[in-house]
């Protein structure tokens, strides 16, 4: 008989298995926020002994702090409070989108502890340019880390389109065909920190700049999702954390991600989620992508501008005008929102039958439009999904929070390798 199945790896040896407890301990007070060890303990299943050795460990590597006393209400001594340090390695997130560059610094609780973001019009720019302007934005968030002990871990930069294997194959909004965005970004990150190490240090700051940074890269609508999912704090009907949904960003073009008990479905090639280029009309107007009629030519950001009779270019600033205008009862911003939000709940509904998620979110630019864009979205899918889940009243509609942003999203990714596997990280620090 064939044996079909993938070989087995081999038998974890001591080693290996102190460095998964490592992370074990690491990753049980990161979920807590503050714990002690005998509380760590009971949640990991280890001996307390075990768990003291793993935490001095994590003490001395600089991964975790310790301070006062928390009495638990039992026996026995009062126990120190763990934390995970707020100084030591960090993770880097560089959204690049249409019409702005956003960079964050996350240290390994996932606290945004450096945020710049420049506002200018990517569109038809070279893409070497383009990553050389975020890689002058992200040299100088690293000065601003380093000066408060943050030390970058790795890169993760997020694009709007097919991205795999460190090259975007399509970002029809961009412009981009065939772009090796991480061969381009850290050589232009390599640059731009070796001119900043030419100028005086900030006083505080202690970066390497001779330290290559690792730079992955990814797309954008799936990093936001995994910030909403770690740090938006929604909850499903029954008040557990939301770990199964569909999460829309709405920029100049419409992002989608589905998480699936709290994982990305990323799909065979990791392209799940082009939901901006579902075809509502195959005789619609023609998208950047090549084909007519596809979503966001009727819901995105440029689309719900020029229906309101704004310059479609307008961006983030058009925005909000569109909102004010709406909020003062004005009838071509109104109707606009509603004709997208129309058009936006036929599509959901189709996706609602076909991936049966426990939420939609929407984020982006459909975050402030939400009180217009919510009725003839629920309306629709009341009306469409066969599961009769989504009333007006489910409360299964919801717009993201402030938080579900890619650019936190893709630094936490690179802050959750260091918890994933700290004695690397521990290792490296002292090379």
């Amino acid at each position: 008989m064939s044996n079909h199945l993938a070989p087995l790896e081999p038998k974890a040896d001591k080693a290996a298995v102190r460095r998964h407890n490592l992370s074990l301990v690491l990753r049980a007070v990161h979920d807590e926020g503050e714990t002690t060890r005998a509380a760590v303990a009971a949640r990991s299943g280890l001996t307390r002994a075990a768990v003291s050795s793993l935490v001095e460990q994590l003490l001395d590597s600089g991964f975790l702090t310790e301070s006062g006393k928390t009495f638990s209400g039992q026996a026995g001594r009062p126990g120190t409070v763990l934390k995970v340090a707020r100084t030591g390695w960090a993770g880097v997130g560089v959204e690049i989108n249409v019409d702005y560059v956003t960079v964050c610094v996350v240290d390994l609780s996932g606290a945004d502890r450096v945020r710049l973001t420049e506002h200018v019009d990517n569109r038809g720019a070279p893409p070497a340019e383009v990553l050389d302007r975020a890689a002058r934005i992200t040299a100088q968030a690293l000065e601003s880390a380093s000066a408060r002990e943050l030390h970058p871990a790795g890169v993760h930069l997020a694009l709007p389109g097919l991205v795999s294997d460190g090259t975007v194959r399509q970002a029809p909004n961009l412009g981009w065909n065939e772009v090796p965005a991480e061969t381009l970004l850290a050589r232009a990150l390599s640059g731009a920190r070796r001119s900043g190490a030419r100028r005086p240090a900030a006083q505080g700051t202690t970066a390497d700049h001779a330290r290559p940074l690792t730079v992955t890269s990814g797309n954008e609508a799936d990093a936001a999702a995994l910030a909403e999912l770690w740090f938006g704090g929604l909850t499903d009907a029954a008040g557990r954390p939301l770990r199964s949904f569909l999460h829309l960003t709405g920029e100049i073009g419409i992002g989608g991600a589905l998480v699936v008990d709290g994982r990305l479905l990323r799909g065979a090639h990791g392209f799940a989620g082009e939901i901006g280029h579902v075809v509502v009309d195959e005789d619609g107007p023609e998208c950047r992508c090549g084909a007519r009629g596809c979503l966001e030519q009727y819901a995105g950001q440029a689309a719900l501008l020029r229906a309101a009779g704004l310059a479609e270019d307008a961006g983030q600033p058009g925005v909000a005008e569109l909102e004010r205008r709406a909020l003062a009862g004005d009838e071509a911003a109104v109707a606009a929102i509603e004709g997208a939000g129309r058009t936006l709940g036929l599509v959901l509904s189709g996706a609602a039958n076909l991936f049966d998620p426990d939420a939609i979110v929407l984020g982006g630019t459909y975050r402030p439009l939400m009180r217009w864009l919510a009725p003839p979205i629920t309306e629709r899918l009341e009306r469409r999904v066969v599961s009769g889940l989504w009333s007006a009243d489910s409360g299964r509609l919801r717009a993201s929070s402030s938080a579900g942003d890619a650019a936190r999203g893709s630094a936490a990714l690179v802050a959750r390798d260091v918890l994933a596997d700290p004695l690397t990280y521990a290792d490296r620090a002292g090379a």
